[in-house]
């Protein structure tokens, strides 16, 4: 028998011994590290905290005493609700948050922006807003649908710089309201996917996130009309969610916070981004420590830690919660105590009118 034989009979009987364990795909080829460093999950904040970036959709009518002890087992002291929506449907969230757990939650208020250009639309859209605020609502949260899905009463994609928005926006500046924007999406999901797209697994599992290069624009041109709206009204105060998908980029994202003093930013669903780069992430933290705010994004307690373990121990090589997310493990900031207190609760007090302030320690 001659080696090619020999080899292609072994590989046979190989294939034959080891069965499933060589068919298993990259999305099941999770294994636990073996690894031995010292470390411990942080299941509770060091520092009371807001949570920025909060999302309770059925506030109106629900039963809040399970997030309540969920808040407080993670010493989280207020929550903002991004989803208040508008009208009598954010008066019976604001009430009920209110009459059980006063303090405890904040309800920002959403606009629905289909239908720019319409008779009256800008009027109508800008006396909502006085009304909400009015009823209590703390400020204006800004789905991703302006730029990608919305439309004016053309039916045309609506910019989110679209000079018919600017009556929104100084509104917001002369109510003295934040607002919280999410604009676009991670990068990646414009670009090719293929083995080069660091985000390949979570494209490969949720399919529908990936796009076109331009649809229905390309990435840079939606973020640079989400630069331009900020830099159009200094006033105003805004809050960029998700690092405004440049955690991956500190250096440019420092940068645009130069450039542009009244943007902030929140570290909702970038806690992967900082957690594999701790030394230069800490740099910037110290930095731009006015400029950083706590926020989470989905409900779901038991992801909060990866957020705590990051942001103050040095514990090394840590596992993520989202393999298709981050594959990579994380790594601790190890955040001076009085950093750590400007992202998890001072900015907040800061920016978002109305806080209880005697919720947290100095």
């Amino acid at each position: 028998m001659d080696f090619q034989k020999f080899l292609s009979v072994g590989l046979i009987f190989l294939g034959f011994f080891c069965g499933s364990a060589q068919e298993i795909s990259f999305e099941e080829y999770n294994p636990p590290s073996t690894l031995v460093v010292p470390g411990k999950v942080i299941k509770r904040a060091k520092f009371k905290f807001i949570d920025v970036h909060g999302h309770q959709r059925r506030m109106a009518t629900q039963d809040l005493s399970p997030v309540i002890a969920a808040m407080d087992t993670l010493n989280m002291g207020i929550m903002v609700n991004l989803s208040g929506r508008s009208g009598e449907n954010l008066k019976k969230a604001i009430e009920n948050a209110e009459t059980n757990y006063p303090n405890r939650f904040v309800v920002f208020a959403n606009v629905d922006f289909n239908g720019v250009g319409g008779d009256g639309w800008i009027e109508k859209t800008v006396n909502q807003l006085k009304e909400d605020v009015k009823n209590g609502a703390r400020g204006l949260k800004v789905y991703k649908s302006l730029g990608m899905y919305n439309k004016d009463s053309d039916g045309n994609r609506l910019a989110i710089d679209d000079r018919r928005l600017d009556p929104i926006w100084k509104t917001c500046g002369e109510l003295g309201i934040p607002v919280l924007i999410h604009a676009a999406d991670p990068r990646p999901f414009w670009e090719a996917f293929d083995g080069n797209n660091e985000r390949w697994l979570e494209l490969k599992t949720h399919p529908r996130r990936k796009r076109g290069p331009d649809n229905p624009a390309p990435w840079e041109q939606i973020i640079g009309e989400q630069h331009n709206m900020f830099k159009n009204h200094p006033n105003t105060t805004f809050i960029n969610a998700h690092m405004g998908w440049y955690g991956n980029n500190l250096a440019k994202l420092g940068e645009l916070l130069d450039e542009i003093p009244n943007m902030n930013v929140g570290i909702a669903a970038v806690i992967a981004e900082l957690g594999r780069q701790p030394r230069f992430a800490k740099a910037f933290f110290i930095k731009y420590q006015d400029r950083i705010l706590f926020g989470k994004d989905s409900w779901k307690p038991e992801e909060f830690p990866t957020y705590f373990r990051v942001l103050e121990s040095d514990d090394e090589y840590f596992p993520y919660h989202k393999k298709y997310h981050a594959f990579w493990p994380m790594y601790g900031m190890d955040l001076p105590d009085e950093v750590l207190k400007k992202v998890y609760y001072k900015n907040a007090l800061r920016i978002v009118p109305g806080l209880d302030k005697s919720l947290f320690s100095n």
